[in-house]
This record gives structure tokens, C-alpha cells and sequence, in this order.
């Protein structure tokens, strides 16, 4: 069976995994010692400074050192740092968790509830925008830009004169906001992306026939073939793999 140790002064940490048969008292030794060779070896403005993690690998030599003069310790200035931290535990006797009570405390701390579940949040990074996608964002925003104009235009008619062109105007409403999530699903990622693409193309394709008069085949071929670019861009950009973090 193992146990834990840990001392913190200031902005130092330290923890030491010992043996049970191992002392207490000489576990927060080694600690206390460990703790002032760090705060000779580092000054404060290179710790707040410190923004990988084993920036201070070359402390291991230290550890070390002193891992050994404590396993083999015999001398007088052992015993004078065991009667030190002796009289320091027993004026304060270090605080001794369970794991149940790290986990409850753990999950107060964090908002939660003791024994709930804890729901973690990922974060997806999407591969880097290919020229052909940038290219298939541009033409998507102009035809976005014309569906809009168009149907602001034609609106402008339709509720002064001629209430039977309201769908004509949805029609080319719907195109635009179908180019605008077609831009959006193809810079950010979103559940189902595979399903709201063919949806986003079905649309355009339904509302482009819809407007044949308003249209010709030319421009029906046009903004039917921008959308069918941006639903393959978008079905061809997929989620990076996680790149395993070997320096953490």
C-alpha cells in the first residue's frame, strides 16, 4: 500500500508517493527539503514565467540527491530536520483524505453534485480551408447576395401591387439562407453535418425550379452548381485527428 504526501508554501508544490511502512514525519522531510532546494535553485520571476510543463526538468537531478541522502540518512542534520518537521506536525497535524472525500469535495468545487455525472465539453478543429473551399465561400456569399437583392426587390412589388408573387419571394429568401448555413457549416462544425447539407442543396435545387421564368436555365445552372461546390466542400472537410501530446 502507498500514500500520499504533500506540502505547499507559496508557489511551491510538492508531492512524494511513499511506502506505507515508510515514516510520515520523514516523508514531510524529504518534502521540506525538496521545497528549499527549489526556492535556492528558482526565483519566482522564472516559476510565474514557466508555461510548458517539465520546464524544470533538469531538477530531477536534485530530486534525486536527495531522494537518496533521506533513503540512506543517518546523520545529524537528518535528525535535526526530523525533530524540526516532528514539532511542525505536532503543532499541526497534516489534514489525511480518502478518496471518497476528494471526490465529493472535487465535485462541490466544480458546481456539481456528489455521485453526478460530469459532462465533458469537446472541442473539434476542423482541417485547414482548401483554395477550392475558399473559392466555393466566395461564390456562395454572391449567390447569397443575389437571392437577397432579388427578393427584396420583388417583395418591394409583391406587397404593393401583387400579393400573388409572396412565393416567389420565399423563394428566393430561402436560397440566401441556405448559402448562409452552407458557409456556416463549412467553416465550423456541427452535428449531423451530412444531413443538413443534402437538406441545405435539396432546397436550393427546389427553389431554383420554383423561380424558372424569374431565371433562366443559365442562372438555375449557376446557383445550383455553387451549391452542389459548397455541399461537397463541405462533406470533403473533416475533423482533425488528435494529435497525441507527447510533450504533456
Amino acid at each position: 500500500n502507498f500514500y500520499f504526501s504533500f506540502l505547499s508554501s507559496g508557489d511551491i508544490a510538492c508531492m512524494a508517493i511513499c511506502s506505507s511502512s515508510y515514516s510520515t514525519i520523514m516523508a514531510f522531510c524529504f518534502l521540506e527539503e525538496l521545497r528549499w532546494e527549489f526556492a535556492a535553485s528558482y526565483n519566482t520571476r522564472s516559476i510565474n514565467s514557466a508555461s510548458r510543463p517539465y520546464a524544470f526538468i533538469e531538477f530531477d537531478n536534485t530530486i534525486q540527491k536527495v531522494k537518496h541522502h533521506f533513503n540512506s540518512a543517518r546523520g545529524s542534520r537528518a535528525r535535526a530536520s526530523r525533530e524540526r518537521v516532528e514539532e511542525e506536525l505536532r503543532l499541526q497535524p497534516p489534514v489525511q483524505l480518502q478518496l471518497e472525500a476528494t471526490e465529493l469535495l472535487n465535485g462541490l468545487s466544480n458546481g456539481g453534485h456528489a455521485g453526478g455525472p460530469v459532462e465533458v465539453v469537446p472541442t473539434y478543429r476542423m482541417q485547414p480551408v482548401t483554395p477550392l473551399g475558399i473559392l466555393s465561400l466566395v461564390l456562395n456569399i454572391m449567390c447569397g447576395a443575389l437571392n437577397l437583392i432579388r427578393g427584396v426587390h420583388l417583395a418591394e412589388y409583391s406587397f404593393q401591387e401583387d400579393h400573388e408573387g409572396i412565393g416567389n419571394v420565399i423563394a428566393f429568401f430561402l436560397p440566401f439562407l441556405a448559402c448562409v448555413f452552407q458557409c456556416y457549416l463549412y467553416l465550423f462544425y456541427s452535428s449531423a453535418r451530412k444531413v443538413k447539407t443534402f437538406v441545405l442543396l435539396f432546397c436550393v435545387c427546389l427553389c431554383n425550379i420554383y423561380l424558372y421564368g424569374l431565371r433562366n436555365l443559365w442562372q438555375i445552372s449557376f446557383h445550383i452548381g455553387v451549391a452542389s461546390l459548397s455541399s461537397y466542400q463541405i462533406l470533403t472537410r473533416q475533423l482533425l485527428d488528435k494529435q497525441p501530446d507527447c510533450g504533456v
